[in-house]
């Protein structure tokens, strides 16, 4: 109980560090995923992340200690918010673009 809590109840990391192992976690989720983002928004997949994945890490009762932790904790989490906006926002399947649907047929580069 004597332990301090850091940013968003995660004992031992400070924002700056948040932010660092977020934009991380978020970047590397998004690879795995498939689903891509700017830098800001990697952030903020990966700090919300990190929260989902402590609670998690909480009530299965794994200890998230470490900075390792902390990253896989984040990683997993974010992993589970992507997937779960991609449940909510699909993509819809669009047709795919070649030069033969850009230019009409007879027109166009290499004529």
């Amino acid at each position: 109980m004597n332990t301090p809590l850091g940013i968003m109840g995660t004992p031992g990391m400070g924002l700056f560090g948040l932010i660092i192992v977020g934009g991380f976690a978020g970047w590397i989720a998004g690879m795995i995923v498939g689903s891509r983002h700017w830098l800001p928004t990697n952030i903020l997949i990966g700090i919300v992340g990190s929260w989902l994945g402590s609670s998690l890490a909480d009530v299965v009762g794994v200890s998230v200690r470490g900075s390792v932790m902390h990253f896989v904790a984040a990683l997993v989490g974010s992993c589970i918010v992507l997937y779960l906006w991609q449940m909510m926002h699909p993509i819809r399947n669009l047709p795919p673009r070649g030069n033969d649907q850009i230019f009409p047929p007879g027109k166009g580069p290499g004529i």
